[in-house]
């Protein structure tokens, strides 16, 4: 059974599209935790352990590791490793470059770290994602219409033809690579553009950041995908440090809960 299908059964069967994001920093991770030989380690195992019968995914923020030097990246590879086949594995490294470096870049991450998915830029063309979809049975997540503001800058740029510029190069993307390797990153903070792409790419996954701490709702999600969405709505910080105290595994997954229990109606 190929990615597509796997995560598809994932979601039917934990009645969820909750993507946990381990964005781990240092100085927020609990006191007892810090005196673990890998405290990053030790604190997402925790995490995982607790959330994954309601998440179908993880999404390792590899700015968080590469931060910390060789002890990072060892730590990112762990976890990785640590989840397995469990749940799909997202590095979130927004990579974008072409020719060699390209493909330096996704056998980082699809053969030595064995990444399910990486997230991508396609500001430099098709050519700098192709090196990541060669890779069969991986998913390569470009940037599409981000939950930052500064998305108006570029992303929400009108051309001649009608079409934003995210619409134009969502469109670019879907004609190269079919909804079993490519998903797109749209922000939980834009719903109507959310429900209008949605209805523009019903086949492709997407995933979408900006749930909480940056405004955006799972309702307003949920209502703009529809039922089954194909849809993986990540939370981070929410969920992750729901507590700083020994009980933040325990508050982590009634946060992941709640947030589960809002999407189960869906499926």
């Amino acid at each position: 059974m190929d990615n597509y299908a796997l995560l598809i059964q994932s979601m039917q069967q934990k009645k969820s599209c909750l993507c946990v994001g381990l964005d781990v920093e240092l100085d927020l991770l609990p006191d007892e935790v810090k005196k673990a030989e890998d405290p990053i380690f030790e604190f997402n195992r925790q995490i995982i352990e607790a959330t994954l019968p309601l998440t179908v995914a993880y999404k390792l923020n590899t700015a968080f590791y590469e931060c910390l030097g060789a002890q990072g990246w060892e730590t990112l590879e762990k976890t990785i490793r640590f989840i397995g086949k469990r749940a799909l594995t997202i590095a979130d490294a927004k990579r974008g470059d072409i020719g060699n470096t390209a493909k330096a870049y996704a056998r980082t991450f699809f053969q030595h770290l064995n990444a399910d998915a990486v997230t991508v830029s396609p500001f430099m063309g098709i050519d700098s994602l192709q090196p990541f979809l060669d890779y069969p049975n991986k998913w390569t997540i470009a940037l599409g219409l981000t939950s930052n503001p500064g998305a108006a800058d570029i992303q929400m740029q009108k051309l001649n033809t009608g079409e934003y510029l995210h619409e134009a190069a969502m469109t670019t993307m879907a004609k190269c690579a079919g909804p079993e390797q490519l998903m797109f990153v749209v922000g939980a903070t834009r719903p109507a553009e959310l429900k209008s792409l949605q209805q523009r790419f019903p086949n492709y996954f997407f995933l979408i950041p900006g749930v909480g701490a940056q405004g955006g709702t799972v309702a307003e999600v949920l209502q703009a995908m529809g039922p089954n969405p194909k849809a993986l709505i990540n939370a981070s910080r929410s969920i992750i440090y729901a507590s700083s105290g020994p009980d933040f595994a325990l508050m982590a997954k009634n946060a992941a809960q709640n947030m589960q229990l809002e999407m189960a109606g869906y499926f």
